[in-house]
């Protein structure tokens, strides 16, 4: 058994209800055996208070497991409290009869034992009523974050989902007609082509990536639009900084390159261009990317294509770098500009 193995199996006796509950009431009872009116009995005080402490218990739990679960939970106040208080006034008079028939405890006149009895039941059977609103609190905070968490997982991975089918949908169309034509840069596309489905297929199903491998898929993807534009188009990708293990999330910038080909280039333009920068320091990653374009094409930034559109980005955006990035998009007559900044992971 390893030591991961024994401080689970601690870890689930102690949080386990049964043994909480007892160490409290332990705990309790030592306390009241402290401050008990025989101390030079142990055992007459020890009978006092564990005769005590179970009226007590009774009034709790019969508060924990009916009380607060049938009318607190569902907003009924007014009758919660009612038979909150009712509860209290009827176990008083119990407690104080069956200690003064068992020991003889009558100390005090009785009015005053009975008012006594009763503040001092009706304050720890309130601390119950808080401790179960503070638990319960936690219990469905802890249950919502785990549902949103849940939520935002199942989104992200449909939201990534649509960026690997709609490449892979381009490329191979590109590839079918290289090679109808019989090109010679049809073998070279699939080398590239598998070493671009290997980082999406294996790598990316993690939500961070080194920087280093979301680049070399950059220069992948770029190197078979070169080969597939030829000479019409000029593709320039500069890097400045250190660009290395940084933590980013997979194919962020892989939709901005499609939509500056496909709504760019690819859209009845002779002559274009798409000129990629990547600034890397210590804190950020500034992403840039421009391309040339059809003066005719609308200025909607949020236009889709093929099921990707900047709405999702954005979207996956919000759910990996909340409040974490800014994205600023230019959409001029001739040219269609992204600005992304992200902050680092290990910044």
């Amino acid at each position: 058994m390893t030591r991961q193995d024994i401080i689970q199996k601690f870890y689930a006796f102690f949080t386990n209800r049964i043994v909480v509950h007892s160490i409290i009431w332990l705990v309790v009872l030592f306390t009241s055996l402290l401050i008990g009116q025989h101390p030079d009995n142990f055992w007459l005080s020890l009978a006092i208070q564990i005769t005590s402490l179970s009226f007590i218990a009774g009034i709790v739990y019969f508060n924990l497991y009916y009380i607060i679960p049938n009318y607190l939970n569902r907003n009924q106040f007014l009758t919660y409290s009612a038979l909150f208080v009712i509860a209290c006034l009827v176990v008083t008079p119990l407690r104080a009869l069956t200690l003064y028939l068992l020991f003889g405890i009558l100390d005090v006149p009785i009015p005053q034992m009975l008012f006594l009895s009763f503040i001092a039941i009706f304050l720890i059977a309130s601390v119950s009523t808080v401790v179960k609103i503070i638990n319960d609190w936690v219990r469905h905070t802890r249950e919502r974050q785990e549902l949103q968490r849940q939520t935002m997982q199942s989104e992200l991975r449909f939201l990534k989902s649509q960026v690997n089918p709609h490449f892979l949908f381009n490329t191979l169309n590109n590839l079918y007609a290289l090679t109808l034509k019989k090109d010679d840069r049809a073998p070279e596309i699939v080398i590239k082509l598998s070493e671009m489905m290997r980082y999406m297929l294996y790598e990316c199903n993690e939500k961070r990536v080194p920087l280093r491998k979301e680049v070399s898929y950059i220069r992948n993807y770029l190197d078979l639009e070169r080969l597939r534009q030829g000479k019409k188009v000029e593709i320039n990708f500069e890097v400045n900084g250190m660009v290395g293990e940084q933590q980013v999330a997979p194919l962020m910038f892989t939709p901005f390159l499609e939509n500056s080909f496909k709504h760019g280039l690819n859209h009845h333009i002779s002559q274009g261009f798409v000129n990629i920068q990547l600034n890397v320091d210590d804190q950020t990653v500034h992403f840039f990317i421009e391309n040339s374009k059809a003066p005719a094409l609308p200025k909607d930034p949020n236009r889709r294509s093929g099921g990707i559109g900047l709405v999702n980005v954005r979207r996956r955006l919000d759910l990996l770098y909340p409040e974490n990035y800014e994205l600023d998009i230019d959409n001029n007559p001739n040219t269609y500009a992204v600005n992304l900044l992200l902050e680092l992971e290990n910044a």
